[in-house]
């Protein structure tokens, strides 16, 4: 079925923005590292706000770094329509997981501007910080810091592996803002990601619409054993705190299965201690999360992993501690934002499909506050936090496209 509307997008525009900001922490194997608050990010930010101002958007930034860019609608009284992602990444990460959400909102903004569209409610561009949290080890922080699931005194004292605080690496950079880090008034938030996972393409649908985000629990795990000297101490007498934690990940992985395809179960992160060939490690500490649609389901998981994680401990005679990080329910979007998805996938021609969204993004602790809803193009082979993450052009412009008809349909609609 053809498009139905001649309000378009500039597609390659799009494309040589995305490919633009792709360059700024560019690493050889063609992925991109720009980790939150280090000059890398600064740059990208700096250039994002450079584009936003160029376009006519007034950019102002709060407490924790988040960035909003505001195109003026016609009635100053109206709530603003969001719409945003990120633009940090992990330390291998692909060039689109959450560049494509903000580019594709600048896209959105330009074309405005070209198509002579004044709204009537004023429309909003975010770039959260620090989503992945790979650096400082909470995901979410800057859009959790705006939706109070986080302290902002808290998280400004959380430090990387280098000692690095939070608040240290905003003054760093300069982007520690003035606007306070809090909800405020607005009517809607829509964003745009790729999935990061396989079905879209495997269905070989173009638009994903999505309808909520999965339940998660996270833990930090550390086990403390005993150092001692690998060649001269027998079986009977070690305490061995990586057997222990190998036990412990393989219990993850088995807790997972058992829940079939919907289920997720993953430790990411280990560090081994003293970390020496001839040395029994003393300690190991790591990451554990668990996601599953259903929050019964995280409900059980949280209360069957401590218990028997905690039995592995006892039967390798090392000490056990879990430190829960956080635990989120299913976040379901809202109905009248998921329809304006639905109904701009529809006018515009794409095939769809409903999806619940597998990885967590900032538009879960927006949705405590505003109504919101997400779009997904597919991404090649399923592949994201990695630097071989990949796209086409199409896919781009067509998410941009939705993402285009949806907000201009909310930032016009009658009160």
């Amino acid at each position: 079925m053809a498009a139905t509307t001649n309000q378009r997008i500039d597609g390659a525009r799009l494309w040589d923005l995305l490919m633009e900001m792709a360059e700024i922490g560019a690493t050889p194997k063609g992925g991109v590292r720009r980790l939150t608050l280090t000059e890398v990010d600064r740059a990208g930010r700096e250039r994002f706000r450079a584009h936003c101002e160029a376009a006519g958007l007034k950019v102002r930034v709060d407490a924790i770094g988040n960035m909003f860019a505001r195109r003026e609608g016609r009635d100053p009284n109206r709530k603003p329509v969001l719409m945003g992602s990120h633009l940090d990444s992990q330390p291998s990460g692909g060039k689109f997981d959450g560049a494509l959400g903000v580019l594709a909102g600048l896209e959105v903004m330009r074309s405005l501007n070209d198509l002579g569209i004044v709204t009537e409610a004023p429309i909003e561009l975010i770039n959260w910080t620090d989503e992945e949290g790979s650096r400082f080890g909470r995901s979410l922080m800057g859009s959790g810091a705006w939706a109070g699931v986080y302290a902002l005194e808290d998280v400004y004292k959380l430090a990387d592996t280098e000692g690095v605080t939070v608040g240290t690496a905003l003054d760093a950079i300069g982007f520690r803002g003035t606007e306070p880090a809090r909800p405020f008034a607005a009517d809607a938030y829509f964003e745009l990601h790729i999935e990061q996972g396989p079905i879209l393409e495997k269905e070989g649908k173009q638009i994903g619409i999505v309808t909520g985000a999965q339940a998660q629990v996270w833990y930090n795990a550390t086990i403390i054993g005993r150092d001692s000297h690998a060649g001269t101490t027998p079986p009977s007498a070690r305490k061995d705190a990586l057997v222990a934690a190998a036990r412990v990940i393989d219990l993850v992985d088995r807790m997972m299965r058992a829940r079939g395809e919907d289920g997720r179960g993953t430790v990411g992160e280990l560090h081994v201690l003293p970390n020496s060939r001839n040395v029994i490690p003393g300690e190991v500490r790591f990451s554990v999360e668990f996601r599953h649609p259903i929050d019964a389901e995280i409900d059980r998981l949280d209360a069957q992993f401590p218990r028997e994680a905690g039995f592995i401990a006892r039967d390798c005679g090392v000490t056990l501690q879990l430190d829960k990080l956080f635990k989120v329910a299913h976040q379901p979007f809202d109905p009248g934002c998921v329809d304006l998805v639905r109904q701009a996938s529809a006018k515009l021609g794409y095939s769809t499909r409903e999806i619940v969204s597998g990885a967590g993004h900032d538009a879960v602790y927006v949705a405590r506050h505003i109504p919101t809803a997400m779009i997904f193009t597919p991404c090649k082979d399923g592949l994201s936090h990695n630097e071989e993450e990949s796209i086409e052009p199409q896919e781009a412009e067509a998410g941009a496209q939705v993402l285009f008809e949806a907000v201009l349909a909310r930032a016009n609609r009658t009160l």
